[in-house]
């Protein structure tokens, strides 16, 4: 089968231009990050007859809420501006990334999953997007943006250059429908799990106020727990589904549903982990720092699965084009 070289160097182009204008919006929201003001623990209202200067006083708990108190009635703060250019310019990142990820497949006349740098690049679009809903409904959480873009930047150049792979067909063992259903489901969840995986992180920081000078700024700890668990509970149906269906598929392609082969076998300690973070999440005494630290290890499993298990170890996964 034939692969088309000029739509491949339109997907790649975009893809670098992708990567351009995520560093200019990773600029942005350092800059909305740094212009923020610092957070403040949220205060109760004063008791009845306490006086009037502190009745019904209240300090939002998010550095957002904080520096949007004190602007100006004529227009928005320096901070705001600069997170509305960011959002704006990660929305045309993901318009420029859908892009090349549409023409690599066009190029290739194939599902466009087919091989590691595909696989990441998938990846990195879907946690930009899930950030933009994030961000979308909660605006608050908009300053931490920058913690959700620099691990993104780092997989996107990564793949740009360690796991970049010429426009090609897939082997024999990859030309099924099941890399539609399968692949497609784990990039969705593992992208989605990246958002959770750094919220979990801001909020041991945020917690422990450690370090200091990064943590004043953060979101509140409340809001970033809350976040990471939400966005959890909806990748994790979906990384159980993608793990069944790999189970599926290696049953039609090598004869057998599970043959803890090492990509297996880390996707199911990851599996573990998060199903015990959701269990924590709901247990007294492990809603907090522990099960944020244990869904900090289901993430760092992701990624040791992404990488080592892919690119060191060797197993029947071992062809994705490393």
């Amino acid at each position: 089968m034939l692969v088309d070289p000029i739509t491949s160097m339109w997907s790649d182009r975009l893809f670098q231009a992708t990567l351009v204008v995520l560093l200019i919006a990773m600029i942005f929201t350092s800059l909305e990050y740094a212009a923020s003001r610092v957070a403040r623990a949220p205060r109760r209202p004063a008791a009845v007859g306490a006086g009037d200067s502190g009745s019904d006083a209240e300090i939002s708990d998010t550095p957002e809420e904080q520096d949007e108190a004190d602007a100006p009635a004529s227009g928005r703060t320096r901070a705001d501006r600069y997170g509305r250019i960011g959002i704006s310019l990660m929305i045309l990142a993901v318009v420029l990334h859908a892009g090349s990820i549409v023409l690599r497949g066009l190029a290739t006349y194939r599902w466009p999953l087919g091989n590691m740098y595909e696989f990441t690049s998938a990846l990195c679009l879907m946690a930009v997007g899930a950030w933009l809903v994030l961000v979308h409904r909660h605006p608050p959480l908009r300053p931490a943006g920058v913690f959700v873009l620099t691990p993104t930047l780092l997989l996107m150049f990564i793949t740009g250059t360690v796991l970049y792979a010429e426009a090609a067909p897939v082997v024999p063992a990859l030309q099924s429908y099941w890399i539609i259903i399968h692949v497609t489901t784990i990039t969705l969840a593992s992208g989605m799990l990246l958002v959770p995986g750094v919220a979990s992180l801001l909020f041991l920081m945020k917690r422990n106020e450690r370090p200091a000078t990064l943590a004043a700024k953060l979101p509140g700890a409340e809001a970033l727990d809350r976040l990471a668990y939400r966005v959890t509970v909806l990748a994790f149906p979906l990384y159980t589904f993608g793990i069944i269906t790999g189970a599926v598929w290696a049953e039609a392609a090598w004869g057998r549903f599970w043959g803890w082969d090492p990509k297996e076998t880390v996707a199911f300690v990851a599996w573990v982990l998060y199903a015990a973070y959701l269990h924590a999440r709901a247990t007294a005494g492990w809603r907090t720092s522990r099960a944020a630290w244990i869904n900090s290890a289901g993430f760092a499993t992701i990624v040791f699965n992404l990488f080592f298990i892919n690119m060191v170890v060797a197993g029947l996964h071992s062809y994705a084009g490393v």
